[in-house]
């Protein structure tokens, strides 16, 4: 890690933050804020402290805060890192001898892929805290939101293994403290490590873990990557690096670790232990409810000499995730065309939190060629968390070209061009009706239906129509106004369910043709926010509703009235008292405008 912030100060992408800054919020806080900035630079926290005194290790965060940052972690673009997968899935045919040799000599240059094991210690090990003299409160781990049910951390690789001993896994999930020596594991249904966890329980066996923290970030980007079931994810670092990933096994388990990790926290996780965990504001932006899940009992905390401790921030996007994704998305676009051959290209904007909703390019050659590519996404991997799918043929604009696609669409859509599915959906999804599984919807623009046109009002004459029928309609702007299929954004005091509203509009029909309704505290006048809030709060099969050439989206926050029996989770915000305290300490610029359009206090 010092290597890697020596090499991010070189490049000009590394803030130096020398004033004692808290654990509790303050950290989170000011990283929350910098990686939205158009400029954003990984910082660097030399003075962590916390409200009782104690004095930590620095802090790195951001450090995937931009497009820049995130080439230099890979040593190259993701779509070169594309490229060279897409040659090896359809290598072309050497031409001459000079050909012959470059191809003998790159299929040499895969044996780095494999992951070496080393002999004795590594740098990681050059610190021993053992049995009852661990403390995990020794590490600066981050407090980033007010209503969070402690510190976390944010950026572990947890590494695990299948019972066997055959399977090695690496993820990335968030671990709760509890204690000096007991960490909250969260990993969730779907991920390998609650299966290879349900192994060890069915065999009664106390399961190994070890954590790392630090060392070479791509060892974060791979522990994320969508790779199959059983394939090691330091693999993928060793294709990348065209070095193998460099290991040591853990002192107290038998768990191995990379060797040039800052900080290495060991243990065992007992099957039959379970705690509740949370609340934690995750990436949707919203907080996780308090569930019970697994905990690891420590029984070694190692670290180098002079350590860094990395760790990021989620919340309200953009964030990290944004570039980590982008990477994701661009790096793992040849092997999703084996499965879907007539892909061409797929984008998952950052406000739609990539899972809620995707954006894809297709060849479609044939009526409901679309459908059948929602399947084959609903089935392959973390893509089947996909919640909402919008397929446009291969003439459409660029995909990241967001206003003349969204016109592209908006243009041949009607109700008909809409399909619903149900199946599973991201754990940390709260607007599906039950845990893990909900509705999904996906929209066809491949064929144009020729939609008819709306009689356009001002904002003004609509609204004023509109609360003739409903006075709990408070704002509204149109959007998308020269299109066949005007897009209206509604504030509504919801007192009863949306669609009765919907229904007694409809008197008004010859007015609008998509209306969104959302509550009172969403700024009509921000779609950015606006389009993160409506991925995130509404189920296909429960909450859109159609009626001939119109369609209502419910995107307003459910209860029992709605039928909804869980309970909906409170958005992250950043605390008032702690913004201020670091606008006067000159940490925080303050920027209205800025705070505005990205609610950084709600």
């Amino acid at each position: 890690m010092q290597e890697w912030v020596e090499k991010f100060k070189e490049a000009g992408l590394l803030k130096i933050i020398d004033e004692p800054v808290d654990i509790d919020r303050e950290i989170g806080h000011i990283s929350y804020i910098e990686v939205k900035k158009k400029d954003s630079k990984a910082l660097l926290f030399t003075r962590p402290i916390s409200k009782d005194g104690r004095i930590y290790p620095p802090v790195l965060t951001n450090t995937f805060g931009s497009f820049e940052a995130l080439n230099l972690i890979l040593g190259k673009t993701p779509d070169e890192i594309a490229d060279e997968i897409t040659s090896l899935l359809k290598p072309k045919k050497p031409t001459n001898l000079a050909d012959k040799f470059d191809f003998l000599k790159y299929l040499y240059s895969l044996k780095n892929i494999f992951i070496k094991k080393l002999k004795g210690e590594g740098v990681c090990q050059e610190n021993k805290i053992l049995g009852e003299n661990v403390d995990l409160y020794d590490l600066p781990h981050l407090t980033t939101w007010e209503k969070d049910g402690g510190p976390f951390i944010t950026m572990g690789q947890v590494y695990t293994k299948d019972l066997n001993g055959e399977t090695q896994n690496l993820g990335m999930y968030r671990l709760q403290v509890y204690s000096k020596n007991r960490l909250g594991m969260h990993w969730q249904i779907h991920k390998d490590g609650a299966n290879f966890f349900n192994e060890y329980k069915k065999a009664g066996i106390k399961m190994p873990v070890s954590v790392a923290i630090g060392g070479d970030p791509l060892y974060i980007w791979c522990g994320q990557a969508p790779l199959p079931h059983g394939i090691f994810e330091l693999l993928l670092y060793g294709f990348i690096r065209k070095s193998p990933a460099k290991l040591v096994k853990s002192l107290t388990n038998d768990i191995y670790i990379p060797h040039d990790s800052d900080f290495v926290i060991e243990g065992f996780v007992d099957p039959d232990e379970l705690e509740d965990e949370g609340p934690f504001g995750d990436h949707t932006g919203f907080y996780t409810p308090i569930l019970p899940f697994p905990v690891m009992n420590v029984t070694a905390i190692t670290h180098k000499n002079a350590p860094i401790y990395h760790a990021t921030v989620v919340g309200k996007p953009p964030l990290e995730d944004k570039y980590m994704g982008y990477a994701t998305e661009r790096v793992f676009l040849p092997l999703f065309k084996v499965t879907a051959p007539d892909l061409v290209d797929y984008n998952m904007p950052e406000n739609g939190v990539f899972h809620n909703l995707i954006l894809a390019k297709i060849n479609a050659w044939y009526p409901a060629h679309a459908k059948q590519m929602m399947h084959a996404f609903w089935g392959v991997g973390q893509m089947s968390f996909v919640k909402h799918a919008i397929f446009v043929d291969s003439d459409a604009p660029n995909l990241n070209d967001f206003n003349e696609l969204g016109k592209y669409v908006l243009n041949r859509i009607t109700s008909k061009s809409l399909f619903f599915s149900e199946g599973v959906c991201d754990q940390l999804d709260h607007a599906s009706p039950n845990s893990c599984f909900g509705g999904k919807l996906g929209i066809d623009a491949t064929i144009d239906l020729e939609p008819k046109e709306a009689e356009m009002l001002s904002n003004e004459e609509l609204l004023k129509e509109f609360k003739k029928i409903d006075k709990n309609i408070i704002n509204l702007k149109q959007y998308f106004c020269d299109t066949k299929n005007p897009v209206v954004l509604i504030n509504y005091d919801k007192k009863d369910i949306v669609r009765k509203c919907f229904n007694e509009l409809l008197k008004l029909r010859k007015y609008f043709k998509i209306l969104i309704f959302l509550d009172t505290k969403n700024d009509v006048n921000n779609p950015y926010i606006s389009v993160w809030r409506i991925t995130n709060n509404i189920d296909a099969l429960r909450d859109i509703y159609t009626n001939r050439d119109q369609i209502c989206i419910d995107a307003t926050e459910k209860s029992q009235i709605d039928g909804y029996e869980r309970e909906w989770p409170k958005e992250v915000n950043c605390s008032k008292d702690v913004i201020e305290s670091l606008i006067k300490r000159g940490l925080v610029e303050k920027d209205e405008e800025f705070f505005k359009k990205f609610e950084i206090m709600g």
